[in-house]
């Protein structure tokens, strides 16, 4: 369970800071706009879409490194 929370944790982080460096120039001059504009969007989903597209590449890459160093620790 330590490890779901863990990988929810990750994904949270991700969502905040994707969702940052996507639209700052909108989250800091307009924030509530900002959120109030997401129920009206024709995708509100896409922030979820996107951050979970992040998240599989960010996990494709851990656990390429988690394997290599298995096989470093073995030799």
């Amino acid at each position: 369970m330590l490890s779901l929370k863990k990988e929810l944790i990750i994904y949270i982080i991700l969502f905040i800071i994707s969702s940052l460096v996507f639209h700052n120039s909108v989250w800091f001059s307009h924030p509530i706009e900002q959120i109030s504009a997401l129920s009206s969007h024709g995708m509100p989903y896409h922030p979820f879409l996107y951050t979970f597209l992040i998240y599989l590449v960010l996990g494709i890459i851990r656990v390429v490194f988690t394997l290599i160093k298995k096989i470093f620790k073995r030799g």
